[in-house]
């Protein structure tokens, strides 16, 4: 066994399906963190994703994870069902968890992990990608800095054909890349407060393949999604409308991936006029004004993922996409499933981030528990994402 680099974090991931080898090739290359393990139900696919001549270990049983102390924190990267039950399980060890999106099969699920995490004073963390990108980095600035303005509206879309996954609906699969964008660049008066869903299932395969999400916001906002497993063409962007400036982002545009339009639509005060006539009528105009296209870096965001993680740990904070990010998240999912089974109607969100969203299943069609009490850690190890 190897002693781990001083001064770094002894990291494991569990899972080398689809994303655990993108977690392995930053964690591999990061200069804070000493990945020494991962694992997957398919040892040859751990072994696959570390190479053939790697000094990193691979095992299909999470129980050496566990027992290796010098692994101080822990990636879990395996089918969204059995998040809870992995991340759980690594937090009851000691160690610190970093989760993929969504943090868990419900918010029953996800409020364990937090309680479980507090309790035992370790970083529990969602991997909410896109929030470590520069593009909504900039975007958070700009939001908080008042340059947009109060939000009126987000628009967003994110659509390609496939990837159909076998234990979540396109809500779960695809959404909480845009609910985790807009918790990080939402200000507090413009956080959801209730949320309705429409849902296709033109394959008959049991559960959405094809989606629309909309948030209506405080203040008056409202904020809307487009989800798709079936849309030939890919498409990723996203519209912010404020009172003072508009943001498009294309984020497969990256020669201008974002664009900042001084446009708007003006009110004069009706309370100024002299007649009751003329304080019923708002005197409209439409601003017009400069365009500007940020130069942004470009970096893998999951390396920042990585950073922030470790960071959180050896600083002793609290993450940007920390726990109660990712229960924020599932909130809003609940929801979104229980307006699903309600024919679309409008569900509202806890006021608070202490509140309890209602109870009910995970993803729609899949309920959130492992079938009969079974296992997933022993003794087969984990499945891949």
């Amino acid at each position: 066994m190897r002693r781990s680099t001083h001064g770094r974090v002894g990291l494991a991931i569990i899972g080398a399906g689809y994303w655990g080898p993108n977690l392995v090739r930053n964690a591999a290359t990061s200069e804070a963190c000493d990945l020494r393990w991962v694992c997957d139900l398919d040892r040859s696919r751990a072994e696959h994703s570390v190479g053939r001549y790697s000094t990193i270990a691979v095992t299909d049983d999470v129980e050496d994870v566990l027992r290796d102390p010098l692994v101080r924190a822990v990636a879990v990267a395996t089918p969204a069902h059995t998040h809870a039950e992995v991340a759980l399980a690594c937090l009851e060890a000691g160690k610190h968890v970093l989760v993929e999106k969504p943090l868990a099969g419900s918010v029953a699920e996800g409020e364990k992990l937090v309680e479980v995490a507090a309790d035992r004073g370790l970083v529990l963390m969602c991997d909410h990608t896109y929030c470590y990108t520069p593009v909504v980095e900039e975007i958070r600035r700009l939001v908080a800095e008042g340059h947009v303005g109060a939000i009126h509206y987000v628009d967003s879309v994110r659509i390609n054909l496939g990837l159909l996954q076998p234990d979540v609906d396109v809500f779960w699969d695809l959404a909480p890349h845009d609910l985790a964008i807009l918790d990080v660049i939402l200000p507090a008066q413009s956080r959801p407060v209730a949320v309705s869903a429409q849902g296709a299932d033109p394959l008959g395969v049991g559960f959405a393949c094809v989606g629309y999400l909309t948030l209506r916001l405080m203040g008056g906002g409202v904020a809307h999604t487009h989800v798709n497993w079936l849309s030939p063409s890919k498409v990723r962007t996203t519209i912010i409308g404020g009172s003072e400036r508009m943001v498009v982002w294309d984020d497969l545009n990256p020669s201008q991936r974002l664009t900042l339009y001084d446009k708007g639509v003006d009110l004069a005060d009706p309370a100024s006029s002299d007649s009751v006539e003329l304080r019923r009528a708002r005197t409209v105009s439409y601003r017009s004004g400069d365009l500007n296209a940020p130069s942004l870096p470009e970096r893998e965001a999951l390396a920042s993922v990585i950073a922030e993680f470790v960071g959180a740990i050896t600083e002793e904070r609290t993450p940007l996409t920390d726990g109660n990010a990712g229960l924020r998240v599932l909130r809003i999912l609940e929801a979104a499933s229980e307006s699903l089974r309600r024919d679309g109607a409008t569900i509202p969100l806890p006021t608070s981030g202490a509140g309890r969203a209602m109870a009910g299943p995970g993803p729609a069609g899949h309920p959130s528990p492992v079938p009969g009490g079974a296992s997933l850690l022993h003794p087969l190890g984990v499945a891949p994402r």
